[in-house]
């Protein structure tokens, strides 16, 4: 546990560091909120049911960090540390060849709450952000999204070939997902057409299973589903697909 805790740390502190994973995770959602919060304001809208603009955007942007950790941060980490022939040392040492690969989950799970809490933060200091009806549960369901989407992180690591093509793809797959899905920009703002093309995404089923719980305290016990099945489907592939070499 301590040689976990400490491999944690390290990998930690490399995350923080890198650029693109630190700006799209605890960045680019606040910015977001404080270009959109500083046009709109956060005034309650009956055409928004009662909310402002920042309320009904947080939980989209909180789905935003889950879909940037899964499908840009992991897979491009893994797939650069096996690049390098990191991967295959580790597993000549002779701790358990996982623990870098739990290590890898532990640090996002740290990523996600800290970009959470660091989005909430400024809403609640700057935009007289509301608070959450459904608050106890809203933390559980962030982290089965992210766990989720590390699991289509560890696919994706595991099926391409190299770094640079794992972000080609991940960049290629996640930034449409991100406007169709509700994360960027509300779903109610769009087409019906474009409404129902979006319900076959997994992104959208993570932001919906936050909208209900923020503002009506209830699970969306459809959306549930997709995001547990999308974990235990993905876990399944990604025990079948992920190469150390």
């Amino acid at each position: 546990m301590k040689t976990f805790g400490k491999l944690t740390w390290t990998e930690l502190k490399m995350q923080l560091r890198e650029p693109l994973s630190a700006f799209f995770t605890l960045a680019f959602p606040v910015m977001l909120l404080v270009i959109f919060g500083s046009i709109y304001g956060n005034a309650p809208d009956d055409f928004l049911g009662g909310y402002g603009q920042v309320d009904l955007s947080i939980p989209g942007y909180l789905g935003m960090i889950v879909g940037t950790i899964g499908m840009l941060g992991l897979p491009i980490a893994l797939a650069n540390y096996r690049d390098l022939g990191i991967l295959r040392r580790y597993r000549a040492t002779p701790l358990p060849a996982t623990t870098l690969l739990w290590s890898q989950v532990a640090v996002n799970v740290i990523m996600t709450l800290l970009g959470a809490a660091l989005l909430v933060l400024v809403g609640a200091l700057f935009y007289d952000l509301r608070a959450p009806t459904g608050t106890l549960a809203i933390v559980p369901a962030l982290l089965l999204g992210g766990l989720s989407f590390m699991a289509v992180g560890f696919v994706m690591a595991g099926v391409m070939p190299t770094a640079r093509t794992a972000q080609a793809v991940g960049m290629a797959l996640f930034y449409p997902m991100l406007f169709l899905s509700g994360a960027a920009m509300p779903r109610q703002l769009m087409p019906e057409g474009v409404q129902r093309v979006a319900e076959f995404l997994p992104l959208t089923h993570v932001v919906k299973l936050l909208e209900d719980l923020w503002f009506d305290g209830v699970w969306n016990l459809t959306s549930l589903a997709v995001v547990v099945g999308m974990l235990l489907l993905c876990l399944l592939l990604a025990q079948r697909t992920f190469r150390w070499e």
